[in-house]
Protein backbone atom coordinates (compact mmCIF):
# COMPACT_ATOMS: atom_id res chain seq x y z
CA UNK A 1 0.00 0.00 0.00
CA UNK A 2 1.29 3.44 -0.89
CA UNK A 3 1.86 5.88 1.96
CA UNK A 4 -0.65 8.73 2.03
CA UNK A 5 0.59 12.04 0.63
CA UNK A 6 -0.89 15.05 2.44
CA UNK A 7 -3.30 17.24 0.51
CA UNK A 8 -1.99 20.72 -0.26
CA UNK A 9 -3.88 23.91 -0.89
CA UNK A 10 -1.48 24.92 -3.66
CA UNK A 11 1.88 24.03 -5.19
CA UNK A 12 3.26 20.54 -5.61
CA UNK A 13 3.62 17.64 -3.22
CA UNK A 14 6.65 19.22 -1.56
CA UNK A 15 4.89 22.38 -0.30
CA UNK A 16 5.35 22.63 3.47
CA UNK A 17 5.20 25.26 6.18
CA UNK A 18 8.07 26.17 8.49
CA UNK A 19 6.26 24.21 11.17
CA UNK A 20 6.86 21.11 9.09
CA UNK A 21 3.19 20.21 8.80
CA UNK A 22 1.43 19.85 5.47
CA UNK A 23 0.19 23.03 3.80
CA UNK A 24 -3.40 22.49 4.83
CA UNK A 25 -2.73 21.48 8.39
CA UNK A 26 -2.03 17.79 7.82
CA UNK A 27 -1.63 15.90 11.11
CA UNK A 28 1.50 14.11 9.94
CA UNK A 29 4.81 15.43 8.76
CA UNK A 30 6.57 14.42 5.57
CA UNK A 31 10.03 12.96 5.11
CA UNK A 32 11.78 14.51 2.10
CA UNK A 33 14.69 12.50 0.71
CA UNK A 34 16.80 15.26 -0.80
CA UNK A 35 19.60 14.94 -3.35
CA UNK A 36 22.31 17.54 -2.82
CA UNK A 37 25.31 18.60 -4.97
CA UNK A 38 28.09 16.07 -5.51
CA UNK A 39 30.65 18.84 -5.82
CA UNK A 40 29.38 21.97 -7.53
CA UNK A 41 27.14 23.91 -5.16
CA UNK A 42 25.29 25.41 -8.13
CA UNK A 43 23.69 22.02 -8.82
CA UNK A 44 20.67 22.86 -6.68
CA UNK A 45 17.05 23.02 -7.80
CA UNK A 46 14.57 25.73 -6.79
CA UNK A 47 12.43 22.99 -5.29
CA UNK A 48 15.25 21.72 -3.08
CA UNK A 49 16.01 25.21 -1.76
CA UNK A 50 12.34 25.77 -0.95
CA UNK A 51 11.99 22.44 0.87
CA UNK A 52 15.15 23.03 2.91
CA UNK A 53 13.80 26.43 3.88
CA UNK A 54 10.40 25.14 4.91
CA UNK A 55 10.96 21.88 6.81
CA UNK A 56 11.25 21.87 10.58
CA UNK A 57 14.66 20.20 10.63
CA UNK A 58 17.31 18.81 8.29
CA UNK A 59 18.77 15.40 9.15
CA UNK A 60 22.32 15.50 7.76
CA UNK A 61 25.12 12.96 7.44
CA UNK A 62 27.67 15.64 8.40
CA UNK A 63 26.15 18.86 9.70
CA UNK A 64 29.35 20.82 9.02
CA UNK A 65 29.34 19.99 5.33
CA UNK A 66 25.61 20.58 4.98
CA UNK A 67 25.98 23.96 6.72
CA UNK A 68 28.15 25.14 3.80
CA UNK A 69 25.33 24.39 1.38
CA UNK A 70 22.77 26.08 3.60
CA UNK A 71 24.92 29.18 4.04
CA UNK A 72 25.38 29.40 0.26
CA UNK A 73 21.60 29.64 -0.15
CA UNK A 74 20.81 31.63 3.03
CA UNK A 75 18.94 28.76 4.68
CA UNK A 76 18.79 28.83 8.48
CA UNK A 77 16.77 25.66 9.13
CA UNK A 78 18.03 23.72 12.18
CA UNK A 79 20.30 20.74 11.55
CA UNK A 80 20.50 17.41 13.33
CA UNK A 81 23.06 14.68 12.77
CA UNK A 82 21.97 11.43 11.09
CA UNK A 83 24.65 9.09 9.76
CA UNK A 84 25.59 5.42 9.40
CA UNK A 85 26.54 5.18 13.07
CA UNK A 86 23.33 6.72 14.38
CA UNK A 87 21.59 4.54 16.93
CA UNK A 88 18.04 3.22 16.39
CA UNK A 89 16.90 5.66 19.07
CA UNK A 90 17.80 8.52 16.72
CA UNK A 91 15.66 7.04 13.98
CA UNK A 92 12.80 6.60 16.45
CA UNK A 93 13.07 10.22 17.62
CA UNK A 94 12.87 11.53 14.06
CA UNK A 95 9.85 9.34 13.31
CA UNK A 96 8.25 10.70 16.49
CA UNK A 97 8.74 14.23 15.17
CA UNK A 98 7.11 13.21 11.89
CA UNK A 99 4.14 11.80 13.79
CA UNK A 100 3.88 15.12 15.63
CA UNK A 101 3.46 16.97 12.33
CA UNK A 102 7.02 18.14 11.70
CA UNK A 103 8.42 17.62 8.23
CA UNK A 104 12.04 16.56 7.88
CA UNK A 105 14.57 16.80 5.04
CA UNK A 106 17.06 13.94 4.86
CA UNK A 107 20.39 14.75 3.17
CA UNK A 108 23.79 13.10 2.85
CA UNK A 109 27.15 14.73 2.25
CA UNK A 110 26.82 14.51 -1.53
CA UNK A 111 24.30 13.03 -3.91
CA UNK A 112 21.20 11.05 -3.04
CA UNK A 113 20.65 9.49 0.42
CA UNK A 114 20.52 5.71 0.38
CA UNK A 115 22.77 5.31 -2.68
CA UNK A 116 25.99 4.22 -0.95
CA UNK A 117 25.11 6.81 1.69
CA UNK A 118 23.19 6.74 4.99
CA UNK A 119 19.45 7.16 5.16
CA UNK A 120 17.84 3.80 4.47
CA UNK A 121 16.84 3.04 8.11
CA UNK A 122 15.02 6.36 8.47
CA UNK A 123 13.24 6.03 5.13
CA UNK A 124 12.19 2.47 5.96
CA UNK A 125 10.99 3.42 9.45
CA UNK A 126 9.04 6.44 8.20
CA UNK A 127 7.35 4.41 5.47
CA UNK A 128 6.52 1.59 7.90
CA UNK A 129 4.95 4.15 10.25
CA UNK A 130 2.66 5.38 7.47
CA UNK A 131 4.49 8.64 6.85
CA UNK A 132 4.69 10.16 3.39
CA UNK A 133 8.20 9.79 1.94
CA UNK A 134 8.82 12.14 -0.97
CA UNK A 135 12.02 12.20 -3.04
CA UNK A 136 13.46 15.53 -4.11
CA UNK A 137 15.54 14.31 -7.06
CA UNK A 138 18.81 15.83 -8.11
CA UNK A 139 22.55 15.09 -8.37
CA UNK A 140 23.81 11.52 -8.36
CA UNK A 141 27.31 10.39 -9.27
CA UNK A 142 25.89 7.15 -10.68
CA UNK A 143 23.56 8.88 -13.14
CA UNK A 144 26.13 11.55 -14.02
CA UNK A 145 28.84 9.00 -14.77
CA UNK A 146 26.63 6.72 -16.86
CA UNK A 147 25.24 9.61 -18.87
CA UNK A 148 28.75 10.79 -19.82
CA UNK A 149 30.30 7.34 -20.31
CA UNK A 150 29.04 6.64 -23.81
CA UNK A 151 28.02 3.11 -22.76
CA UNK A 152 24.50 1.70 -22.91
CA UNK A 153 22.36 2.51 -19.89
CA UNK A 154 19.39 0.35 -20.86
CA UNK A 155 20.64 -2.01 -18.17
CA UNK A 156 23.24 -1.16 -15.56
CA UNK A 157 24.50 -2.60 -12.31
CA UNK A 158 25.60 -0.35 -9.45
CA UNK A 159 28.06 -2.05 -7.11
CA UNK A 160 28.74 0.92 -4.84
CA UNK A 161 32.06 0.50 -3.05
CA UNK A 162 33.55 -2.93 -3.69
CA UNK A 163 34.83 -4.89 -0.66
CA UNK A 164 38.18 -3.74 0.69
CA UNK A 165 39.60 -7.23 1.14
CA UNK A 166 41.02 -8.74 -2.04
CA UNK A 167 39.27 -12.12 -1.73
CA UNK A 168 35.84 -10.63 -1.12
CA UNK A 169 36.36 -8.09 -3.92
CA UNK A 170 37.30 -10.79 -6.42
CA UNK A 171 34.31 -12.91 -5.41
CA UNK A 172 32.00 -9.94 -5.97
CA UNK A 173 33.48 -9.38 -9.42
CA UNK A 174 33.18 -13.07 -10.37
CA UNK A 175 29.45 -12.94 -9.56
CA UNK A 176 28.89 -10.34 -12.31
CA UNK A 177 31.60 -11.35 -14.79
CA UNK A 178 29.12 -12.57 -17.43
CA UNK A 179 26.70 -9.65 -17.22
CA UNK A 180 26.13 -7.62 -20.38
CA UNK A 181 24.95 -4.67 -18.28
CA UNK A 182 27.11 -1.58 -17.77
CA UNK A 183 28.62 -1.58 -14.27
CA UNK A 184 29.30 1.42 -12.03
CA UNK A 185 31.51 1.29 -8.95
CA UNK A 186 32.78 3.86 -6.49
CA UNK A 187 36.41 3.60 -5.48
CA UNK A 188 39.04 5.42 -3.45
CA UNK A 189 42.40 6.61 -4.83
CA UNK A 190 44.16 4.10 -2.57
CA UNK A 191 42.41 1.06 -4.08
CA UNK A 192 41.55 2.06 -7.64
CA UNK A 193 44.68 0.48 -9.18
CA UNK A 194 44.08 -2.87 -7.46
CA UNK A 195 40.40 -2.81 -8.41
CA UNK A 196 41.18 -2.17 -12.07
CA UNK A 197 43.76 -4.97 -11.99
CA UNK A 198 41.18 -7.39 -10.58
CA UNK A 199 38.61 -6.27 -13.13
CA UNK A 200 40.98 -6.82 -16.03
CA UNK A 201 41.98 -10.26 -14.77
CA UNK A 202 38.42 -11.46 -14.13
CA UNK A 203 36.36 -9.56 -16.73
CA UNK A 204 38.93 -9.15 -19.46
CA UNK A 205 40.25 -5.94 -20.97
CA UNK A 206 36.92 -4.14 -21.37
CA UNK A 207 36.37 -0.49 -22.20
CA UNK A 208 35.86 1.77 -19.22
CA UNK A 209 35.72 5.39 -18.10
CA UNK A 210 37.20 6.58 -14.82
CA UNK A 211 35.58 9.79 -13.59
CA UNK A 212 37.43 11.82 -11.00
CA UNK A 213 36.07 14.78 -9.01
CA UNK A 214 32.73 14.86 -10.86
CA UNK A 215 31.29 18.41 -11.19
CA UNK A 216 34.28 19.92 -9.35
CA UNK A 217 36.97 22.27 -10.66
CA UNK A 218 39.40 19.44 -11.44
CA UNK A 219 36.80 17.13 -12.98
CA UNK A 220 38.33 14.56 -15.31
CA UNK A 221 37.27 11.56 -17.40
CA UNK A 222 39.94 9.00 -18.27
CA UNK A 223 38.76 6.79 -21.16
CA UNK A 224 40.19 3.63 -22.64
CA UNK A 225 40.52 -0.07 -21.99
CA UNK A 226 41.11 -1.21 -18.42
CA UNK A 227 44.75 -1.85 -19.33
CA UNK A 228 45.17 1.62 -20.85
CA UNK A 229 43.59 3.29 -17.83
CA UNK A 230 45.79 1.26 -15.49
CA UNK A 231 48.92 2.40 -17.35
CA UNK A 232 47.82 6.04 -17.27
CA UNK A 233 47.29 5.92 -13.51
CA UNK A 234 50.84 4.69 -12.87
CA UNK A 235 52.37 7.96 -14.03
CA UNK A 236 50.24 10.37 -12.01
CA UNK A 237 49.15 11.11 -8.46
CA UNK A 238 45.69 9.87 -7.54
CA UNK A 239 43.41 12.21 -5.63
CA UNK A 240 39.71 12.80 -5.24
CA UNK A 241 36.57 10.69 -5.33
CA UNK A 242 36.37 8.26 -8.24
CA UNK A 243 33.53 6.66 -10.17
CA UNK A 244 34.41 3.85 -12.56
CA UNK A 245 32.05 2.83 -15.37
CA UNK A 246 32.79 -0.48 -17.12
CA UNK A 247 31.15 -1.62 -20.33
CA UNK A 248 29.17 -4.83 -20.09
CA UNK A 249 30.34 -8.13 -21.54
CA UNK A 250 29.78 -8.08 -25.32
CA UNK A 251 26.90 -10.24 -26.45
CA UNK A 252 28.25 -12.91 -28.77
CA UNK A 253 26.94 -12.87 -32.32
CA UNK A 254 24.53 -15.73 -33.06
CA UNK A 255 26.18 -18.62 -34.91
CA UNK A 256 25.97 -18.65 -38.66
CA UNK A 257 23.24 -21.03 -39.85
CA UNK A 258 24.55 -24.38 -41.04
CA UNK A 259 23.22 -25.60 -44.37
CA UNK A 260 20.96 -28.63 -44.15
CA UNK A 261 23.09 -30.40 -46.75
CA UNK A 262 26.12 -30.07 -44.47
CA UNK A 263 24.15 -31.50 -41.56
CA UNK A 264 22.98 -34.45 -43.63
CA UNK A 265 26.55 -35.03 -44.81
CA UNK A 266 27.75 -35.13 -41.21
CA UNK A 267 25.00 -37.59 -40.33
CA UNK A 268 25.86 -39.78 -43.31
CA UNK A 269 29.47 -40.00 -42.11
CA UNK A 270 28.89 -40.15 -38.37
CA UNK A 271 25.26 -41.07 -37.72
CA UNK A 272 24.35 -44.28 -35.93
CA UNK A 273 21.04 -46.07 -35.65
CA UNK A 274 21.80 -47.10 -32.07
CA UNK A 275 21.37 -43.55 -30.76
CA UNK A 276 17.95 -42.01 -30.23
CA UNK A 277 16.88 -39.08 -32.38
CA UNK A 278 17.30 -36.71 -29.45
CA UNK A 279 20.76 -38.03 -28.57
CA UNK A 280 21.94 -37.79 -32.15
CA UNK A 281 20.52 -34.28 -32.51
CA UNK A 282 22.36 -33.17 -29.38
CA UNK A 283 25.66 -34.53 -30.72
CA UNK A 284 25.05 -32.96 -34.14
CA UNK A 285 24.38 -29.54 -32.60
CA UNK A 286 27.52 -29.75 -30.47
CA UNK A 287 29.73 -30.81 -33.36
CA UNK A 288 28.47 -28.39 -36.02
CA UNK A 289 27.33 -25.40 -33.96
CA UNK A 290 23.82 -25.44 -35.44
CA UNK A 291 20.72 -24.88 -33.35
CA UNK A 292 19.20 -27.86 -31.56
CA UNK A 293 15.99 -27.42 -33.52
CA UNK A 294 17.84 -27.53 -36.86
CA UNK A 295 19.78 -30.57 -35.67
CA UNK A 296 16.61 -32.40 -34.66
CA UNK A 297 14.93 -31.69 -38.01
CA UNK A 298 18.07 -32.88 -39.86
CA UNK A 299 18.15 -36.15 -37.92
CA UNK A 300 14.47 -36.77 -38.67
CA UNK A 301 15.10 -36.10 -42.37
CA UNK A 302 18.20 -38.34 -42.39
CA UNK A 303 16.30 -41.21 -40.82
CA UNK A 304 13.62 -40.85 -43.47
CA UNK A 305 16.35 -41.45 -46.02
CA UNK A 306 16.77 -37.78 -46.99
Amino acid sequence: MMSPVPDHCEGDASSVHNSGAGSCGSALGVLYVCATPIGNLEDVSFRLVRVLHEVAVIAAEDTRLTRRLLDRHNIDTPLTSYHQYSQPAKTDSLVTRLRAGESIALVCNAGTPGISDPGVPLVAAAAAAGMAVIPIPGPSAVAAAISASGFSAQQFHFSGFLPKKAKARREALIDHACSSATTVVYESPERITKTICDLREIWGNRRAVLFRELTKIHEEAIRGSLLEISRMLKSRPLRGEMTLVIEGKPIADPPEPVAEADLLRWLKDNGTSSATTRQLATTLAEQTGCSRNAAYQAVVEWRRGG
